[in-house]
């Protein structure tokens, strides 16, 4: 077993070390360019397409709201609050300066995405319908290279179908038994039991289901989690002028260690922070243009517009929140029992507590129900996958599994799967990454055709 995790490690090492997390920078930036900076300057128009109920539905299974709900579902979960304290903890608080700068250029990511997937999905034999990187590596590159398109698909489904039982359902449901274990003395096997019927209800009824659910839990949850910090920051207002004056000074200079933290080098901040940013938001990865294929759309750069939002909202947002938690509290510098410093969610229930009284239960509750919503996310993911795969009759089998897997992983320690599954979700960036740079010229296209038609900003798409 030692010598798994060894041989895991050091795949993992790859693929989200720095050529990884260098490959997803530089895609960001030159979709950023030859977008000519429209997701940054569009930000507000795609808030307003967000609540826009004036155009009319396109071809789809859930509303571009829901789909939007679904994919944030599955990025906002434990990287929020575990993995932007590892960031600071490791990186110190110029790590959260790079966490803004890879999300910046994320989200150009995030919308090709989206703008691939609606572009080159499929109606599956249910009348569904189905997309995501798979159907655009496919679809879109088996254009002009038949074979390369077809395994870059295949690669992509496999990952993907996999690491979905990892990062998306085992990790998910054990960290969220821990947490209530630990704060409710909630017995394991009962958050498991809850957990397992609770998805199967959810789940037997597809991607609609999924984004009712996700559509009234995620915004909830968002503005319950982010109402708190906003509590905790009006509390240490004073500070926040010092916090930001920590994030820009040193981002670009090391930061001493002092207190509880052990010091870090400019490197640690880039390092820690691009890959907790890319792990939190997934830009890159390709998991969330699987919900936005399923997105009632007259037009994919409408949905991909929408589809971009989901990054800003998860690391510009959520993270920058958890971020001045954990600065202006004074946390990210308290020492634990083991004399060591603070880091991952106890750093950010840490930084809840010392400021308000029964902050570590706000953390507790966030986790459980981001884990929850993410288990519902990444079901549809792997789903998706399993059916590019095999065959939509078999859904059943993975839908079984994945109820199974919720009530087993309840109970046991996954360090191994999440070794694996988180390789594994790093691999699925390459074919992803490939397919974006190769279509980048379809998406700059359908981009200039949609702001150009009748100065409107809004073409009908004749495929949808």
């Amino acid at each position: 077993m030692d010598r798994l995790n060894s041989v895991i490690d050091s795949i993992n090492a790859f693929a989200w070390g720095p050529p990884m997390l260098g490959m997803l920078g530089v895609t960001g930036v030159l979709l950023t360019l030859g977008l000519v900076f429209m997701p940054w300057r569009k930000i507000g128009y795609g808030f307003r397409l967000l609540f826009d109920r004036s155009d009319p539905a396109g071809s789809g299974e859930v509303k571009p709201f829901n789909a939007l709900m679904t994919a944030l579902s599955a990025t906002v979960g434990t990287g929020n609050i575990a993995g932007v304290a590892t960031a600071i903890a490791l990186g110190g608080p110029g790590a959260i300066f790079y966490m803004w700068l890879i999300a910046l250029f994320g989200m150009a990511t995030k919308y090709a995405e989206a703008v691939c997937a609606v572009e080159y999905r499929e109606v599956d034999k249910n009348g569904k319908h189905v997309g995501g990187p798979m159907y655009y590596l496919r679809n879109g590159v088996g254009q002009f290279a038949p074979e390369l398109g077809k395994w870059l698909g295949l690669a992509f489904a496999v990952f993907g179908a996999v690491a979905a039982f990892g990062i998306g359902n085992a990790v998910q449901v054990n960290s969220m038994a821990a947490a209530l274990g630990n704060s409710f003395s909630v017995p394991t096997w009962a958050t498991g039991i809850v957990v397992a019927a609770l998805v199967g209800v959810v789940i037997i009824g597809g991607i609609r289901r999924i984004g009712e659910v996700a559509g009234k839990l995620v915004p909830a949850m968002v503005v319950l989690y982010v109402g708190a910090a906003l509590v905790i920051i009006l509390i240490n207002i004073v500070d926040v002028p010092a916090a930001f004056g920590l994030i820009f000074t040193h981002a670009f200079t090391p930061a001493a260690a002092t207190g509880g933290f052990a010091g870090a080098a400019v490197a640690a901040a880039i390092r820690f922070g691009v890959a907790r940013g890319v792990f939190s938001n997934e830009s890159g990865l390709g998991s969330a243009a699987i919900a936005h294929a399923a997105a009632q759309t007259t037009s994919p750069v409408r949905q991909g517009i929408i589809a971009m939002l989901g990054t800003f909202i998860d690391t510009l947002v959520v993270c920058t929140m958890t971020a001045l938690v954990i600065l202006t509290s004074g946390a990210w510098t308290m020492t634990g029992a083991d004399g060591g410093g603070l880091t991952g969610a106890v750093l950010t229930s840490t930084g809840f507590e010392s400021t308000i009284i029964g902050g570590h239960y706000i953390v507790t509750i966030a986790l459980a129900i981001f884990a929850f919503t993410t288990i519902l996310g990444w079901s549809y993911y792997g789903e998706r996958c399993w059916q590019y795969l095999f065959h939509e009759k078999s859904l059943w089998i993975y839908r079984g599994l994945w109820v199974a897997a919720a009530l087993a992983f309840a109970n046991v320690k996954v360090d191994l799967v999440w070794n694996l599954s988180d390789t594994l979700n790093g691999l699925m960036a390459i074919p992803n990454l490939v397919g974006l740079l190769l279509l980048a010229p379809m998406v700059f296209k359908v981009t200039r055709e949609y702001f150009d038609s009748k100065g409107s900003g809004y073409i009908r798409d004749k495929r949808s």
